[in-house]
């Protein structure tokens, strides 16, 4: 019993070789050439990625810190105008509250400059009567009729004497 599967055969050994030779060389040039390629290729796609997601990461840490920087600038500047903002009212207040105490003294002097000039003439006005009443008086007395003329040179007179003794 010789099986032909088991007995070793020369040429078919050599021509199993030759084959596989052939094989080999052909997967080398149009499978291995090829794969090796598109891995290369990949590897290095995989790689740029890798290095723009690092950039990517480094920029993005860049603009959180100017963000923050922003802010704080922002925040800082903020107070500033707050600040100034309030001394300015302060300031604005306190010349109104000058302004409104140099006005109401202004009233207050024309108020008494008023009040004096007024009362000027109503003494003036009370002495005037009091010189007419006491003409009236005195020409009753003396049972003789004063003339307009008379009678005003009697107050001129009277109201000389009184400011001369009043002063």
């Amino acid at each position: 019993m010789n099986n032909p599967l088991v007995t070793p055969d020369p040429g078919l050994f050599i021509w199993t070789i030759i084959t596989f030779l052939v094989l080999v060389a052909l997967l080398a040039k149009f499978a291995w050439r090829p794969l090796l390629a598109a891995l290369e290729r990949r590897e290095k796609l995989i790689a740029r990625a890798i290095e723009d997601s690092e950039k990517a990461r480094a920029d993005l840490e860049r603009v959180q810190q100017d963000a923050a920087r922003v802010l704080a600038d922002a925040r800082v500047e903020g107070e500033a105008i707050v600040t100034r903002s309030r001394a300015a009212a302060d300031r604005l207040g306190e010349e109104l509250r000058q302004k409104a105490s140099a006005e109401a003294a202004g009233i207050l002097k024309k108020a008494e400059r008023e009040i004096q000039l007024e009362t000027t003439r109503a003494i003036e006005q009370v002495r005037r009567e009091a010189v007419e009443l006491s003409v009236a008086i005195a020409s009753k007395i003396l049972h003789r009729n004063v003339s307009a003329e008379d009678n005003r040179a009697l107050i001129e007179d009277s109201l000389r004497q009184l400011d001369t003794t009043r002063h």
